[in-house]
């Protein structure tokens, strides 16, 4: 196991360096005028003016080796990922501010869905062929082809339209400058949570609801189908029937033998969760006005920013390998005969 986790973590440096080669390789389709931006670290410089002084300074118009050492040296030595015109401040300033938020949004949704997922997933399993597993099945296929705006626009005329008992965005701006806050980006909810602001706490997890909402309903589904199928499969091995047989309760027949052994398919789809969670829920955070990484990438987007595209491209691929690399961890965990040697 030591060997396989030193091996894997020795692999991500060159995972992350064909990634980096990759995208700066896709940033040569564009014209040195807005490469050169990715190396400006104020508005000045990001301005018409300074840009033939930026393309001279780092060679944007030598051959293609000798840029990419230069941009790669630097984001490594330098942190200068460019600057965001769309935001007004340096991207590494700018993903530190949202990717945060992305988090907390993040863990909490993969905490509702694997929680609503599995159980469903087991209950569906269990109750096999009986009419909660048909109604289950059906609402999964309804829910599962419902594209996520669409979600997430009714939920948002339904609570905040109709109801007025949420509201979109992150927090209340008002709440947060009576309660003395001199932060209001980076991790806040348990930060505050450990300085005894409840108010400010509550604040926001009534904006987190809508958002955890839409998510759990658009991917929960996915996770459903993949623990009825696997749990099914389970059930019907030899162990299982002798664990039966030996007269054992059937919730404990499924919780200890049947469900570790069937996670292994479902810890490979919440890692691909969690990717998306943690890449930026770029749609839903859009329709919620929720300031996260993915609100952040949208807006750079649509206005051409292009050092914040390629500061969020790095951002999510980091995050994809990190996290690839924490799946295969858990399958040892989970599956102890599973050896990796």
């Amino acid at each position: 196991m030591f060997t396989f986790i030193l091996r894997r973590v020795l692999q991500l440096p060159l995972i992350l360096f064909g990634i980096s080669l990759l995208i700066f390789g896709l940033t040569q389709l564009l014209s040195p005028d807005i490469r050169a931006a990715s190396f400006a670290v104020s508005e000045k410089q990001a301005s018409q003016e300074f840009i033939q002084s930026i393309i001279q300074q780092y060679r944007l118009d030598d051959d293609l080796f000798t840029q990419y050492g230069i941009w790669l040296k630097s984001i490594l030595l330098e942190g200068n990922l460019g600057f965001s015109r769309s935001d007004r401040r340096p991207v590494l300033e700018s993903l530190a501010s949202y990717v945060p938020a992305t988090m907390e949004l993040a863990f909490i949704a993969i905490l509702f869905i694997a929680i609503f997922g599995i159980g469903m997933g087991i209950l569906t399993a269990v109750k096999r062929n009986s009419w909660i597993d048909h109604t289950v099945r059906v609402l999964s296929i309804i829910a599962y082809g419902f594209p996520s705006f669409v979600v997430g626009i009714f939920i948002l005329t339904l609570f905040y339209g109709i109801l007025d008992w949420l509201k979109p965005g992150r927090y209340d701006t008002i709440l947060s400058l009576t309660a003395g806050l001199t932060k209001t980006d980076g991790f806040m909810l348990f930060p505050l949570m450990f300085q005894g602001k409840w108010e400010v706490v509550w604040d926001l997890i009534k904006h987190l609801i809508m958002p955890v909402l839409t998510l759990t309903f658009v991917i929960s589904p996915q996770l459903i189908q993949v623990v009825r199928g696997n749990v099914i499969d389970t059930l019907r091995q030899d162990y299982v029937r002798t664990a039966r047989a030996k007269g054992l309760q059937d919730r404990v027949v499924v919780i200890k033998h049947a469900l570790r052994n069937a996670l292994i398919p479902v810890i490979t789809v919440l890692g691909s969760i969690m990717i998306g969670l943690l890449s930026g829920s770029i749609i839903t955070e859009t329709v919620f006005d929720f300031q996260g990484v993915g609100l952040w990438a949208s807006k750079a987007a649509q206005q051409l920013d292009v050092p914040s595209v390629v500061g969020f491209a790095l951002f999510a691929a980091t995050a994809v390998t990190v996290i690839n690399l924490l799946v295969d961890l858990l399958y040892g965990i989970i599956d102890p005969r599973i050896r990796y040697e």
